[in-house]
């Protein structure tokens, strides 16, 4: 059976379309999930995309943590549910504690918007494992709000367990600690990931094709996982 990748709606939400259609391209089934509804309708694994989640307006996915969804969606990645945020979806699974740290400020205080080089550390989770680790990958990148940041403990761990999942290469766009573009928690189901690999999926729009791999290994994972 095809599997069955949910997307989440939130108000402010601007590329859950384009989460969908990577899963489409991918090769998979996507569902869309609205925030006001608990219920994941038996979806197989579930995207947070990129976006301006409630407009931004107290801290960045800090309402969207409590919406019903994210409920449900805490609660099955905890029993080990595939989640993969992208940007928005980052800094609100750190926000529901899903991944350690924070997403903050650019340290340059600009937005930015470029293609850029990422190098990927880790290729031992639900989404990442279609690549070969230290391959550098070409995805774009655009957030005003995209440094990571977090204690030298959880940093030091982070890389100690090998959960750091890739790296930018060629300039840090935001500051982020260690250079620090996407991480992992210790089960490897839960992906946060600041650059945008749903805009990477084909030749017509994107810069490459390289972000393909993030939706076809969930989709590998979850065929051998069923099998």
């Amino acid at each position: 059976m095809t599997a069955r990748i949910g997307v989440v709606t939130f108000p402010g939400s601007l590329d859950d379309g384009d989460a969908a259609r990577a899963v489409r391209i991918a090769g998979g089934e996507a569902v869309r999930l609205w925030h006001g509804d608990p219920g994941l309708h038996d979806v197989d694994a579930v995207i947070l995309p990129g976006g301006f989640s409630y407009g931004d307006y107290l801290r960045c996915g800090a309402i969207a943590r409590f919406a019903p969804v994210m409920e449900s969606i805490v609660d099955a990645a905890r029993g080990g549910l595939p989640v993969l945020g992208i940007c928005n979806g980052f800094q609100i699974l750190c926000e529901a504690h899903l991944l350690p740290g924070a997403l903050t400020r650019n340290l340059h205080l600009h937005f930015r918007n470029r293609d850029q080089v990422l190098r990927i550390e880790s290729t031992d989770t639900a989404w990442t494992h279609a690549y070969g680790e230290g391959q550098e990958v070409l995805i774009p990148v655009k957030n005003g709000e995209g440094r990571y940041v977090a204690d030298a403990r959880t940093l030091d761990e982070l890389e100690a367990e090998g959960r750091v999942v890739a790296r930018y290469l060629g300039g840090n766009p935001n500051g982020s600690d260690r250079d620090i573009a996407a991480i992992t928690n210790a089960a490897g189901n839960v992906v946060g990931i600041m650059p945008h690999p749903e805009h990477a999926v084909e030749a017509l729009t994107g810069p490459s094709l390289d972000g393909l791999g993030f939706f076809t290994s969930a989709l590998k994972h979850l065929t051998g996982a069923s099998a």
